[in-house]
């Protein structure tokens, strides 16, 4: 059965809603109408707090509190099973894992308040994530109604719409659970629609691409849902499938002169965290998947003086990363390399990995310096501290 709530009638509601925002006409939505002329600028999204930063001690005190063991469980993303709210919250309380990720279409732990009992297993927040782009990746279309792809937004609505989308969107979530989406795509491509990125692109163009995506985090950031930019440092002209296999880009120098593009100014998406991608990039990655790069995770800081937190792609189920490395080692190379949460999207193994965490603080691979930044900064992210 299709949602209450059909496209046709969201996107109405939101054309208007747009309108009185962009102070100008609302546009059809069909796959006919032609772009606006003109988009107005995109409103200013809402900077992170700077309370933490003014309080250095807050987030070492509550570090304090944790174990060690719990300490490394802060910094990892586990897939659960959406059709099991007891399992997940069982999951949560033994491990005290800092987030969860709610693939697939079951849609159990979204119904109900059922995430409240995971929270309430958790001693501090837990982080709960959704992939929710719009057109083919989607995640609560069953409960609360479809949104269009990236590429229709871009094609049919104002900057100002499509925040307004977003925010209506992120209070859905955010009314069922949810704190972190992992959207926009900033990834630039013409590609066909089915292709890899496809129509989860805004456009091929990169300022048109920016201005659309810093309007879709603006309207989840008002709702109080976190937006996840992806995926760092391009994957739009890439080679290939990372769920499939290896993928290459071009090269550093072409991708400063478009895909890394949108990411320029990047304190301009606000309180957004960043995903990087498994992308193989000649000139910097030599040879190793962004993700577990060093210089990758260098070039996201430095260059584009990226503060907030980072995040990898699916650790778990993409064989860019699985033909290399087994999950725990994985998760260790990663979080070695910058990263400050590590996903994986099949669920399990959280023993494992941890154990394999704890044995790399142990003898000195993972420093405690970069467990304690990563911890400040998902910490942070979460109003924990």
């Amino acid at each position: 059965m299709r949602p209450a709530h059909p496209l046709t009638r969201r996107l109405l509601l939101v054309l208007a809603a747009g309108a009185l925002l962009a102070g100008g006409v609302v546009y059809a939505s069909s796959d006919e109408a032609d772009p606006p002329a003109a988009a107005p600028a995109t409103p200013p999204v809402p900077q992170p707090s700077i309370a933490a930063a003014e309080r250095p001690d807050a987030c070492a005190s509550v570090i304090g509190r944790l174990t060690p063991r719990q300490r490394l469980a802060q910094l990892v993303v586990v897939g659960v099973d959406a059709s099991d709210p007891r399992g997940t919250a069982d999951l949560v309380s033994a491990e005290q894992i800092g987030g969860i990720f709610l693939g697939g279409n079951a849609t159990a732990l979204l119904q109900n308040k059922a995430l409240d009992q995971v929270q309430q297993a958790a001693r501090l927040p837990v982080s709960v994530a959704v992939d929710d782009e719009g057109g083919r990746v989607q995640r609560i279309d069953d409960l609360d109604g479809e949104m269009p792809s990236a590429r229709k937004m871009a094609a049919t609505m104002t900057p100002g719409q499509v925040r307004e989308l977003a925010r209506q969107r992120g209070q859905e979530m955010a009314a069922r659970g949810v704190t972190v989406d992992y959207a926009p795509v900033l990834d630039l491509t013409d590609a066909p629609a089915d292709e890899v990125i496809g129509d989860r692109s805004f456009s091929a163009d990169p300022q048109t691409a920016r201005r659309y995506a810093q309007a879709f985090a603006a309207g989840l950031a008002d709702s109080g849902v976190q937006p996840v930019l992806k995926h760092f440092p391009g994957h739009g002209h890439a080679t290939g499938d990372s769920h499939k296999g290896s993928v290459t880009t071009p090269p550093l120098s072409t991708l400063r002169g478009n895909d890394l593009v949108p990411y320029r100014d990047i304190a301009g998406f606000g309180s957004a965290a960043v995903m990087v991608g498994h992308l193989e990039v000649p000139g910097l990655t030599e040879g190793e998947p962004a993700s577990l790069s060093p210089a990758a995770y260098q070039l996201l800081r430095g260059e584009f003086a990226f503060a907030g937190p980072i995040l990898t792609d699916d650790l778990g189920a993409m064989k860019a990363i699985t033909q290399r490395y087994p999950l725990p080692q994985a998760v260790v190379k990663a979080l070695q390399a910058g990263a400050d949460e590590a996903l994986w999207s099949s669920g399990g193994r959280v023993g494992p990995v941890l154990d394999a965490m704890e044995k790399a603080t142990a003898d000195g691979t993972l420093s405690a310096g970069r467990v304690n930044d990563a911890l400040t900064a998902v910490l942070r992210a979460k109003h924990a501290c």
